[in-house]
């Protein structure tokens, strides 16, 4: 197939919102209850993109669901094009002084467990400012955060705070304390002296995969790391395995300690603290939207610490 493509139209922009819908499910039955429309229909839909488009952007069948090379490109596009018809959106609504649109979050995971994090009430009092803005949250890992806050995929990001960008504001939010866990059949689950460094640099360590306080403190401390996850359940999977320890937030670390399937490995010397931010772009500058929200997620905080 090969096609030039002209301008776009309302049709097409559809289209990608669909085809979108499609790649974030993984599939096209998955993407049914998102959608309200049945296989057939979104099938058709995915053909008439790529008809429009001159390209393959997905295989689907018996064999599953995947994404082309063009496809994957496709939608980090669209994303992109989306976003900006939401700021154009805001930016107009701006004009009008009134609150409406959509606010799109990215958390890092397991903040909800921690009692220092007031998200939630700062939500609660955008909202009732603001009662019909749609709520966009995604939780993802803390590289895609930054990278999505400054193309314009995320208004606002929540962070560990690790290493500052130029392109972005911080807003000092709460923080966390990170302790090592070994699980109960682990050896040293049932040690209560302190264990040296030698020990616990011989054991099999799980760490996150991306560049976080967790990646620094682990090239620090000369960590054996043999596994890596993505976010924090990953990483809690690992430690109860047995076969490794890791580092996990204490609150929510909490609850498998509580149940016996978790132990904090006694060392002063094996923990480290996260102060978490929120972030967003320096340019363009937020929408009026977006700064009640910070303003909220500020406040939250602020009447707290």
């Amino acid at each position: 197939m090969k096609a030039l493509l002209g301008n776009l139209s309302d049709a097409d922009i559809r289209l990608l919102r669909i085809f979108m819908s499609v790649a974030r499910c993984g599939g096209l039955t998955a993407a049914e209850l998102e959608l309200n429309i049945g296989r057939s229909t979104i099938s058709r839909h995915l053909k008439d993109l790529e008809l429009r488009l001159g390209m393959t952007l997905c295989h689907r069948g018996r064999a599953g669901f995947a994404l082309t090379q063009e496809g994957s490109q496709i939608y980090e596009a669209a994303q992109r094009l989306i976003s900006s018809i939401e700021d154009f959106r805001n930016q107009v609504n701006d004009m009008h002084r009134s609150l409406q649109g959509n606010l799109s979050l990215a958390i890092f995971d397991k903040t909800v467990t921690n009692q220092a994090c007031h998200i939630d009430e700062a939500l609660a009092a955008f909202l009732e400012a603001a009662p019909d803005v749609f709520i966009d949250i995604h939780v993802v890992p803390v590289n895609k955060i930054e990278k999505g806050v400054l193309d314009g995929r995320y208004h606002v990001g929540i962070i560990p705070s690790h290493r500052p960008s130029s392109s972005l504001e911080y807003i000092p939010l709460f923080g966390e304390q990170m302790y090592l866990y070994c699980g109960r059949q682990h050896p040293l689950f049932t040690q209560t002296e302190s264990i040296t460094p030698e020990i616990i640099g011989r054991q099999q360590y799980a760490g996150l995969d991306f560049h976080s306080p967790n990646m620094e403190v682990t090239h620090q401390l000369g960590l054996n790391k043999v596994a890596t996850a993505n976010d924090q359940e990953g990483i809690a999977t690992l430690i109860k395995s047995g076969c490794f320890i890791g580092f996990l937030p204490e609150h929510y670390a909490r609850t498998f300690v509580h149940n016996g399937d978790m132990q904090r490995i006694p060392s002063p010397d094996y923990e480290y603290h996260c102060d978490f931010v929120g972030l967003y772009r320096k340019s363009p500058r937020p929408t009026r939207l977006v700064e009640h929200f910070l303003q909220a997620l500020r406040d939250s905080h602020d009447k707290i610490n």
